[in-house]
């Protein structure tokens, strides 16, 4: 069966959306487009409600890794108290790893060459080592180093989201053998959704506390895994679905251009995560045939492309524009040419990805998952 019959495609959409949102957020930091013809036309306000917030397009990414790997698990095991330690654990090595010991040899690679922008810095004051930092995207803890140090390291402050969610995952399989019977698991993760709102309440004076901490965050990735169960129970199909998906999506976009996460994320990032449940659970077992949808395959196509390569994507995009910053400081550039670099940035870290992906990553993926006898 081929990839584009394999995949599911609205899902691929959805994250599509979140990655160009993360891209698009990280672009807007290091070259404001408040002196562009985008903010002439649309408005700086209207632009900078597009830009501030990516870190919901990294929530509706929680939401949809929680969601496939419950899936995953219950497609593989049929009951999560069958779920093998071993394989569990090997396949989400063999996807997370290999991007993962790239990432850190380019930017070490490039650090050792002198590059500033991929060099650690002390924001807070206190200088961090590269053997800390290596340490912290290895072990998962990255955004515990940037909760106490700020942004250490360009490039590789993306890693506080790998973090998340290896920790949830590490405890994932543990979880389905204690306390093996679905009802229970659902308990649980329900509770880890309801902790997150009052978490982040209780650090509204850190930022990186109620953006990056884990129990800031594990409730979207428990929201993903609720929807998961409930997947199979409740079928959203006809026009009713279709109405309902399309009420949640446009209270996603109101919410997300509203006001800055830092005055929404309480509430907003379980309302957030809330609605990418909805929008998966009509995109469950949903893998439409091309020919069968050939224009909406056509005009979605670049969406579901940069969907398919979101990982690789979030992973190398910051080493594109650290490239990108060092050759061409934005206090260097003006007006549209920051237009013209969105649309390189865009380009060439698509263009990485894909490589990263079809060359590395994914014979990589393959080659791993079968000498651990876990595929």
């Amino acid at each position: 069966m081929s990839e584009a019959v394999q995949r599911n495609r609205r899902i691929d959409l959805i994250r599509g959306v979140s990655i160009l949102l993360v891209l698009f957020h990280h672009f807007n930091i290091a070259y404001h487009l408040n002196d562009t013809t985008l903010a002439g036309v649309f408005g700086w306000d209207a632009v900078r409600a597009v830009a501030r917030n990516g870190n919901y397009g990294v929530t509706m990414f929680f939401v949809i890794s929680g969601f496939l790997i419950t899936s995953h698990a219950a497609r593989r095991w049929a009951e999560f108290r069958h779920v093998d330690m071993r394989t569990f654990y090997a396949l989400r090595v063999a996807r997370i790893v290999p991007c993962l010991l790239l990432l850190l040899v380019v930017v070490n690679a490039a650090a050792l060459a002198g590059l500033a922008m991929f060099q650690n810095h002390a924001p807070a004051g206190t200088p961090v080592s590269f053997w800390i930092v290596n340490l912290a995207s290895l072990t998962f803890w990255m955004n515990v180093l940037i909760g106490a140090h700020g942004w250490v390291n360009y490039p590789l402050g993306v890693l506080w989201s790998l973090s998340v969610e290896e920790v949830f995952y590490l405890a994932f399989p543990l979880l389905c053998v204690v306390l093996r019977r679905e009802s229970r698991l659902l308990a649980f993760w329900l509770a880890i959704a309801a902790i997150g709102p009052w978490y982040r309440f209780t650090h509204q004076s850190d930022e990186s506390g109620f953006l990056y901490a884990y129990f800031a965050c594990f409730d979207g990735i428990a929201i993903g895994c609720c929807a998961a169960v409930f997947a199979k129970r409740f079928v959203l199909r006809g026009r009713a679905a279709v109405m309902l998906q399309g009420v949640v999506a446009a209270c996603m976009t109101y919410l997300y251009l509203y006001r800055p996460i830092g005055e929404t994320n309480v509430l907003g990032v379980t309302a957030m995560a809330s609605g990418t449940a909805v929008l998966l659970l009509a995109a469950y077992d949903r893998y439409d045939a091309p020919r069968k949808y050939g224009v909406w395959y056509r005009t979605t196509a670049a969406l579901a492309w940069f969907g398919r390569r979101s990982y690789e994507l979030y992973q190398f995009h910051l080493i594109v524009l650290g490239a990108i910053r060092t050759v061409l400081p934005p206090r260097a550039v003006i007006g549209d040419e920051k237009l013209l670099l969105l649309t390189l940035f865009f380009a060439l870290s698509a263009l990485l990805s894909a490589g990263v992906a079809r060359l590395y990553s994914e014979p990589l993926n393959r080659r791993l998952r079968n000498s651990l006898n876990a595929a």
